[in-house]
């Protein structure tokens, strides 16, 4: 049997990091990918195969898939894309062009790769795309707009895949997860200091405390999990004969995947706009 093959985007921290760190350890043949080149030495001094990946650059997209190809001697058993960020700010503080920056990286560059191994699946006859997808792929939050919305079109696309490829031997899964501890509400809070004039809006004093929670180390909302717990249910979308169509992780998602079903939605809204 030969060794199994996986590649996986945003390897620089969290999720991602600690995925090829476990993979890798599990015996697994890992094709790291970072958005920053300097993030690279990470993953070799770990001994795994690592290069430069950025999503929102078609280009990048394509060579690293390439390389992926020729460090596998030509098969890619699994995709795993995971690499994303959060544009935070309320919609009428969001530019057409932020958003469209934040689908670049966080849809179009997942469907071109996505697109890339499919074909290349295709011909193998087998394989298995997991997406990272978010708790906010389900129910929406205030001022994560543009985040809410790639997740959206991710568990669309996702959806109309796996439909389109029923009769293959290709599997399709989403990861849903909560708060997951990580560099996420880091890279947050630079993208909103770069983008957003808070002194300019109508949410001057909101901000105000969403700056102070985006700065917060640790855990910053109850029910936060270590990226082991994501961990868990990618090697199940991996390595069972019937992976999920969906995967929960934390708390948070089952409440608000159950909600989502039976409250009506002016209901739900309470509660989100709460949260």
């Amino acid at each position: 049997m030969h060794q199994q093959t996986i590649l996986i985007t945003g390897c620089s921290s969290g999720i991602g990091y600690y995925c090829a760190h476990e993979l890798h350890k599990a015996g697994y043949l890992v094709l790291a990918t970072v958005r920053n080149p300097k993030d690279i030495s990470k993953l070799t001094n770990l001994g795994i195969l690592c290069q430069h990946l950025d999503l929102s650059d078609s280009n990048s997209v394509e060579q690293g898939f390439k390389w992926a190809m020729a460090q596998s001697s030509g098969r890619i058993d699994a995709l795993f894309n995971n690499g994303a960020y959060a544009q935070p700010g309320a919609l009428e503080d969001i530019s057409r062009n932020l958003l469209r920056q934040q689908f670049e990286s966080n849809v179009f560059g997942w469907h071109q790769l996505t697109q890339l191994c499919v074909a290349q699946m295709l011909k193998q006859g087998n394989g298995r795309i997991i997406q990272n997808s978010s708790v906010l792929g389900l129910v929406a939050m205030r001022f994560r707009g543009p985040y809410n919305a790639s997740k959206f079109a991710i568990e669309g696309l996702t959806d109309t895949l796996r439909l389109e490829l029923a009769d293959t031997n290709i599997k399709i899964s989403l990861i849903e997860p909560g708060p997951i501890l990580s560099n996420f509400r880091a890279n947050a809070l630079t993208q909103f200091e770069q983008n957003i004039q808070p002194e300019q809006s109508r949410f001057k004093q909101t901000y105000q405390k969403m700056v102070e929670r985006l700065k917060t180390e640790g855990p910053a909302v109850k029910f936060t999990l270590g990226p082991d717990a994501v961990y868990k249910k990618l090697i199940h979308a991996l390595e069972s004969n019937r992976p999920k169509a969906r995967y929960y992780v934390t708390v948070p998602t089952y409440v608000m995947g159950t909600l989502k079903r039976i409250l009506p939605t002016a209901w739900l809204d309470k509660i989100l706009k709460k949260s």
